[in-house]
């Protein structure tokens, strides 16, 4: 690479990742750009690269507004947030971060299902606030042996799988194919995966057709003592059903990382101790955010040095 290509970043990232950046290209920061009109106005061309992220991608107006992008260099695995048709259609490369992230989210799904079955945050605040002087906390009930079925069982959702044969959990899941060799039972739709677990997980990506997968005939299969884990995106459940169904006691409680409306939460969850709430930290550890921009920019200097890509998507 002679002239340093120029690299579009979305948002702000780890100081890790734009230092790289800046090492290795001329990094353009999308937030410190007063006029990006008139920035691509006058030096789109500048632009061969964009990195983004799984809530700031690279939607079909920032592509046209670049014509000279070869790649995206996404930094998550999910690519929701990148218009994937586009990119086909104008010989885009793309990539993405899957394995670097998958130890992670798994980790991050059982926290969440012990939080929430045994109440460990309304235990918290219960300790904090002094109750525990007055009187006690109240019974909850046992995560192991508990019957779990995951919704999408790819690189997370069978790394989930893996952490709960420690809790003797029956494990169930739907997917858009089945898998024999997993050694799990498979059910063709969701309604029934729902009927026939206790806790259902959310690991699947966000496609079309996994809007809204989770709606209230899944929840009203779930019943008023099942439990609910997200950990893949928001838009995966209707919230609206979600938490109506959390108010009204037809759900017996959910643990959610990801939200419908980032940042914003539904001020109804706020106070429901049967629910456990996390600001979309799936992926947030030094360790693997290091991994997956040290992948995010070897991926880039792969491209620009005419080597094949790393994690190619498209």
């Amino acid at each position: 690479m002679d002239k340093k290509p120029g690299v579009w970043l979305t948002c702000p990232m780890s100081q890790y990742l734009q230092q790289q950046l800046t090492t290795r290209f001329t990094l353009f920061k999308s937030w410190e750009i007063p006029s990006k009109q008139d920035f691509f106005n006058h030096q789109s061309h500048s632009i061969r690269a964009v990195v983004g992220n799984g809530v700031h991608g690279a939607d079909s107006d920032l592509i046209e507004s670049l014509p000279c992008l070869e790649i995206i260099s996404s930094h998550s695995s999910g690519l929701d947030k990148i218009d994937l048709v586009k990119c086909v259609e104008k010989g885009i490369r793309v990539t993405s971060t899957p394995d670097m992230l998958t130890e992670e989210v798994a980790d991050l799904a059982v926290l969440l299902i012990l939080a929430t079955v045994r109440k460990i945050c309304a235990c918290d605040r219960f300790v904090r606030n002094e109750l525990w002087k007055q009187r006690d906390f109240g019974l909850t009930t046992k995560v192991s042996g508990k019957s779990v079925g995951i919704i999408g069982l790819g690189r997370i959702g069978s790394a989930i799988a893996k952490r709960l044969k420690s809790f003797t959990s029956q494990v169930c899941y739907y997917s858009r194919s089945e898998k024999p060799n997993s050694g799990y039972k498979y059910y063709p739709n969701v309604i029934e995966l729902a009927s026939n677990c206790e806790i259902l997980v959310i690991a699947c990506s966000l496609t079309k057709a996994t809007h809204h997968i989770v709606n209230r005939e899944v929840i009203d299969a779930l019943g008023p003592n099942g439990f609910i884990i997200n950990i893949g995106r928001g838009a995966h459940i209707d919230e609206q059903e979600l938490v109506t169904a959390l108010v009204e006691g037809r759900l017996g409680g959910a643990g959610l990382d990801v939200f419908e409306h980032e940042p914003d939460v539904p001020v109804q969850l706020i106070d429901l101790d049967n629910v456990v709430l996390s600001p979309h930290v799936g992926t947030c550890t030094v360790e693997t955010r290091k991994a997956m921009a040290d992948l995010v920019v070897a991926n880039l200097v792969a491209h620009f040095s005419n080597e094949p890509l790393l994690t190619p998507v498209v």
